[in-house]
C-alpha cells in the first residue's frame, strides 16, 4: 500500500535525522578509539579547554586496565628556557608523541600605545614561540616514524585582526603562518598538521537576552560583538577530536557573522576597514561621555 504524499516529507525528515544521529555516534566512538593506546600531549597555559573538557572527553569511559591514558602535560610557555628539556623528557618517557595538541593562549585587550614591549614579548612567548618550539621538538620522532598529528588550537584573530587586540592578533597570525608552512613541509612524511580557528572560549553561563539600547553605528558594534562571540569548551573539545579523527587540515569554528567578516576582509577590505574604524570612533566617544 502506497504512502500518502503528505506523509513522504515527514518520513524523510525522520529517516535523515536518524541517519545523522547514528553517524555522529559512530564518529564519536571512532574518535575515541583512534587515540586509545596512543600518546597524546595536550598543552594549556591559560584556558580551561585542555585541563577540563578535552581531557575528560579523552578519558571518559576509558578502561583502567589499559596501558595508556592520554597524557596531559601543562606547560608554562612563559619559561621558554625549559621547553626543550620538557620535550626531551616527554619523548624519553613515552618513546614518541602520536598527537600533539597546542592549546595555549594569553589574551590582552588594550590600545596599541599602552602595551609595553615586555607584554608584547610575553604574549608572543605563550601564543607563538611556545607552540612552534614544542612542534619542532616532537618533529624528529614523528619524521622517523613517518606518522603523527599536530593540532594548533588557534583563534579566529589569527585570520582576522580586531581593534584593541594588536598583540594578541599578531601572535595568533604568526602561529597560523608557522603551522601553515609546517603543514606543507611535513606532508611527505605522513604527518598531519591541523589548525582550528575559533572565537573566544565562553566557559560561563550564557547571560539573559536583553534588547540592546540604540547606539551610533549599530553595524560596527554588531560586527565587533559577533567577532568575539564565544564557543563552549565542550563544543571546542568535540571539534578537536573530530579534527584528529578525520585529519582535517583547517577548521573555522565560528558563528556566521565572523565567517562573513573573513570574506569581507578578503573581498572588500576598504569597506571592512571603514566599519572597524567607525566602531573604534564610537567606542572612544562612549568613553569620553562616561
Amino acid at each position: 500500500m502506497a504512502l500518502p504524499s503528505v506523509m513522504v516529507l515527514p518520513l524523510l525528515i525522520v529517516v535523515a535525522a536518524g541517519v545523522y544521529y547514528i553517524y555522529n555516534e559512530v564518529m564519536q566512538f571512532m574518535s575515541k578509539s583512534l587515540v586509545r593506546n596512543k600518546v597524546v600531549v595536550i598543552t594549556d597555559a591559560v584556558s580551561g579547554v585542555g585541563t577540563e573538557s578535552l581531557y575528560d572527553y579523552l578519558t571518559h569511559d576509558a578502561d583502567p586496565s589499559e596501558t595508556f591514558a592520554p597524557k596531559l602535560v601543562i606547560l608554562d610557555f612563559s619559561d621558554m628556557d625549559s621547553m626543550e628539556n620538557v620535550v626531551a623528557e616527554v619523548v624519553e618517557c613515552y618513546g614518541c608523541v602520536d598527537v600533539l595538541i597546542c592549546n595555549s593562549s594569553m589574551k590582552l585587550k588594550a590600545q596599541v600605545q599602552s602595551v609595553s614591549l615586555e607584554m608584547d614579548r610575553n604574549i608572543m612567548d605563550i601564543n607563538y614561540f611556545g607552540p612552534s618550539t614544542l612542534a619542532k621538538g616532537v618533529l624528529p620522532t614523528m619524521i622517523s616514524r613517518r606518522s603523527g598529528h599536530i593540532v594548533l588550537v588557534n583563534s579566529i584573530q589569527g585570520r582576522l585582526a580586531v581593534p584593541f587586540r594588536s598583540s594578541y592578533a599578531a601572535s595568533k597570525h604568526a602561529a597560523q603562518a608557522f603551522f601553515d608552512c609546517l603543514r606543507a613541509e611535513v606532508e611527505e612524511f605522513g604527518i598531519v598538521v591541523s589548525t582550528i580557528s575559533h572565537t573566544f572560549i565562553n566557559a560561563s553561563d550564557p547571560p539573559p537576552v536583553e534588547e540592546p539600547a540604540p547606539k551610533p553605528n549599530t553595524l560596527a558594534a554588531f560586527i565587533t560583538s559577533q567577532l568575539t562571540h564565544g564557543v563552549r569548551p565542550s563544543v571546542l573539545a568535540n571539534e578537536i577530536m573530530q579534527t584528529v579523527n578525520r585529519k582535517k587540515k583547517e577548521v573555522v569554528l565560528a558563528h556566521p557573522i565572523p565567517r562573513v567578516a573573513l570574506y569581507l576582509r578578503s573581498l572588500f577590505p576598504s569597506f571592512f576597514f571603514a566599519v572597524l574604524a567607525a566602531g573604534v570612533k564610537d567606542s572612544v566617544l562612549a568613553e569620553q561621555m562616561q
